[in-house]
């Protein structure tokens, strides 16, 4: 099954639970995407795909400026990953296929 797709998904971050919709278009061994939540949408960038493994960066706007490192396993329909936002440490991100 391709790593392909909208999945819906919650970081647990400082500020509370995070919703958002993170989207996954793969070309060969990149992938390109957003994650659109309430505030905002940002742009994946730097996308990989190894396998069922994704890592990517998303540069963030809101609370403050800072790019996020990311890396997510799909197995099925369930993402399981992590978003590290610099020095305020790594939050957990799960998904799930919409």
């Amino acid at each position: 099954m391709s790593v392909a797709g909208t999945y819906d998904c919650v970081t647990k971050t400082p500020m509370g639970d995070q919703s958002s919709k993170f989207t996954v278009e793969v070309s060969g061994d990149t992938f390109t995407g957003s994650n659109a939540g309430p505030t905002g949408t940002m742009a994946v960038e730097n996308g990989k795909v190894d396998g069922n493994t994704l890592t990517w960066q998303m540069k963030m706007t809101v609370p403050m400026p800072m790019t996020l490192d990311c890396k997510a396993t799909v197995d099925g329909d369930t993402l399981t990953g992590s978003v590290t936002a610099g020095m305020f440490g790594t939050f957990p991100m799960n998904g799930t296929r919409a």
